[in-house]
């Protein structure tokens, strides 16, 4: 069993608290390069033309792009060069950090052009015995709403410390 007392009550009062908003643009260039970089041949993500031919409004998003964050230096990290993004974070003390895995749930088409919004929330958090000791485990949730309002999609994913 993992040490008594490695989940904080700042831990538990995190969940459930959403972070502010971050803006991310759908567009061609974005969506091609990201279908070039995963592999993708499928000229549905590539030809606009053929997109709209098989019922999208414009090139469709592939599979785990999500858009690209909107730049702006006022909200940015000043060495990363990235908005900063999400809900609270979870300090542990433990040093080792790994993804424990992402879900996306599609829940309407994702084209470019259009113009998200996500929010993230930590779903909740856990610790587990590991076989090198304590595991702090967490789980967040992400919901991405289009232009219209509209709920695009939900990314759950899992962070492991330890």
């Amino acid at each position: 069993m993992a040490e008594a007392g490695l989940v904080t009550q700042q831990m538990r009062d995190a969940v459930g608290v959403e972070g502010p908003p971050t803006t991310l643009e759908v567009d061609k260039t974005a969506v091609r390069m990201f279908a070039r970089a995963v592999g993708h041949t499928d000229p549905v993500f590539y030809d606009e033309d053929e997109a709209k031919r098989r019922g999208f409004r414009s090139l469709p998003a592939p599979p785990g792009y999500l858009g690209t964050p909107v730049f702006n230096p006022a909200n940015s990290d000043p060495t990363f060069g990235a908005p900063r993004r999400g809900g609270p974070q979870i300090e542990s003390g433990l040093k080792r950090r790994l993804n424990g895995g992402t879900d996306i749930t599609y829940l309407a088409d994702i084209c470019a052009g259009d113009k998200l919004t996500s929010r993230s929330k930590i779903a909740s958090v856990n610790e587990r015995a590991g076989s090198i000791g304590p595991m702090l485990i967490t789980e967040t949730e992400t919901t991405y709403t289009n232009q219209d309002g509209k709920v695009v999609a939900i990314s759950r994913g899992t962070g492991i410390q330890y």
